[in-house]
């Protein structure tokens, strides 16, 4: 029957080209049009003429791309690949308003197996069978008719050729408009599907490609400079996972998501911005002595970074992770990962709720000898299944969003099931606190900071990952918590008042912490910059003065 159909399934490969370009053009790109026709508004004439080309300038770079490919044995098998593709980025962009850009793309190729599967579900799978399956088999079953090779030529090149004048000329009439509408909305480029993706994975890999070989050693004479005291340091950094400031009641948000925290005696510093908004460029460039301005994540693998620093300078480092990875960031220090520990009290085999590292701790907190710092990576607030965040006793914002088809669920119920998570996260690290409370005889201290933030629907946007520049704030502004014992208060001349008006009325960034931490656990090398150091203001006896 196969073999039928295919005999009746007969195509030029000109009529082919010109069919799959338009397909391409306005069947997968649903982002791109509703982007059109939400912001392209017909005030005159010459706006008028601007809206007709645009189905133009949609359709003739595919046009010209797929005149590329389209040639004889390849190609079925690369139309058949972007169109598997192409389905599925349609789908992201539309339902979850996702703009693809070369940091997307990496986050595509970092993502595990398990977070690919939080993604799918049958709206998706649907999606993807009648845009891209079908499509895909009825290629397989058509039989493209090549012309002589002269012919095929000339017709590969004067076609497309014609196309690309029609566009200039469009362009030309409309300049004025082409250029405004540009610069007013620059991720334009980054939702028309299939040119983005691919632009940005060739951009991805040539940044790879790159980015520096040789491992970078930062300070190989970075040392432990302490201030005189008797006391073993131990500090906790606690990182957050797509936590949202906005979401936290300590920030002034309605529902009380941080009933414990509120009764610790912490520090939450107001504004803080990220440096990404995802996990693989935001987790490296943490720990990076480099402003977000300066830092290119394909670089950060070949250089050393705080924990790096830290471990020089004589602390045992110790990495407890329970998210999805630390990207590289803890390659060169001890690691301990729940899910390979798989507690059945708290995972599953394939995930842990972050009651796991509680599990871990107090033994690890017991059996300290030296100068430590500890790093909790928690699976947080990760979407889209929210709802696999935290056990079924903290499900108390109700009713919830019980899928990863979040864009299915009420507004309601996916802030609901959300700030069930930041409820969840509050206990993790007020519990973290009172584990440190109880060994007076160290000195310690906890900062818990997230990666980025989360789109919780604001203007039809869902997750994170958007282009920095364009992002809203809701995936920047990034909650920050610091709590101190009264040691480390007394034996590093902090003077927490002076720091708690100073986290209430100042601006912070992720670009604060390598210089902080490097400050508060005395480490003396050239890569500080006291001016990014949060604690400067604070502090009553001067560092390194010895």
């Amino acid at each position: 029957m196969f073999k039928k159909i295919k005999q009746n399934l007969v195509i030029k490969s000109d009529s082919f080209i010109l069919l799959t370009s338009f397909y391409f053009a306005f069947v997968l790109n649903c982002s791109f049009w509703r982007f059109i026709f939400n912001n392209v508004e017909i005030a005159n004439f010459s706006v008028f003429v601007f809206a007709l080309s645009l189905p133009i300038f949609a359709f003739v770079p595919l046009y010209v791309f797929f005149n590329l490919i389209i040639q004889p044995y390849i190609g079925k098998p690369l139309l058949i690949f972007f169109l598997l593709i192409s389905s599925a980025t349609n789908y992201f962009m539309y339902d979850l308003g996702v703009y693809i850009d070369v940091d997307m793309v990496r986050n595509a190729f970092e993502t595990n197996t398990r977070e690919a599967f939080d993604l799918i579900g049958f709206p998706f799978l649907a999606w993807f069978f009648v845009t891209g399956f079908i499509p895909a088999v009825l290629v397989v079953a058509t039989k493209i008719k090549y012309q002589p090779l002269d012919k095929e030529v000339i017709k590969r090149i004067v076609f497309p050729l014609v196309a690309l004048l029609v566009v200039g000329g469009f362009i030309a009439v409309s300049y004025k408009e082409y250029a405004s509408f540009t610069r007013n909305n620059r991720e334009v480029r980054k939702i028309l599907n299939t040119i983005n993706y691919t632009y940005s994975t060739v951009l991805y890999f040539k940044r790879q490609g790159l980015s520096k070989r040789e491992f970078e050693r930062l300070d190989e004479n970075a040392s432990h400079a302490p201030f005189e005291d008797p006391n073993i340091t131990v500090l906790l950094f606690v990182l957050g996972e797509t936590a949202r400031a906005k979401n936290f009641s300590l920030y002034g948000y309605e529902k009380e998501t941080n009933p414990l925290l509120k009764k610790q005696d912490i520090i939450h510093f107001k504004e803080v911005a990220s440096c990404g908004t995802a996990t693989a460029v935001s987790l490296p460039c943490m720990f990076s002595h480099l402003k977000r301005t300066n830092f290119d994540v394909a670089d950060a693998k070949y250089s050393e970074n705080l924990l790096d620093i830290l471990r020089t300078a004589g602390y045992k480092i110790l990495w407890l992770e329970n998210d999805d990875g630390c990207k590289e960031v803890c390659r060169r220090v001890e690691v301990k990962n729940m899910v390979e520990i798989n507690n059945p009290k708290y995972c599953n085999g394939k995930y842990c709720y972050d009651e796991a590292l509680l599990d871990v701790l107090p033994d690890i907190l017991s059996n300290i000898k030296e100068d430590t710092v500890i790093v909790l990576h928690t699976m947080g607030s990760h979407g889209p299944t929210y709802y696999k965040r935290y056990p079924e006793n903290f499900k108390k914002f109700m009713p919830t969003c019980d899928t990863a088809d979040i864009q299915n669920c009420t507004r309601e119920q996916v802030i609901n099931t959300y700030d069930n998570t930041i409820l969840y996260t509050d206990y993790i690290v007020s519990s973290v606190i009172d584990m440190l409370k109880e060994h007076p005889e160290y000195e310690s201290g906890l900062i818990y900071v997230s990666d980025h933030g989360e789109s919780l629907g604001e203007n039809n946007v869902y997750l994170h990952g958007f282009p920095y520049k364009l992002a809203p704030k809701e995936q920047k502004h990034v909650p920050m918590v610091l709590w101190m014992n009264e040691t480390m208060k007394r034996w590093d001349y902090v003077d927490y008042e002076c720091l708690r008006k100073d986290a209430a009325k100042n601006t912070f960034t992720h670009d604060n912490l390598y210089h902080s931490v490097i400050g508060l656990l005395e480490i003396k090398t050239y890569t500080y910059d006291k001016e990014l150091d949060f604690f400067k203001n604070c502090r009553t006896k001067e560092l390194f003065s010895n």
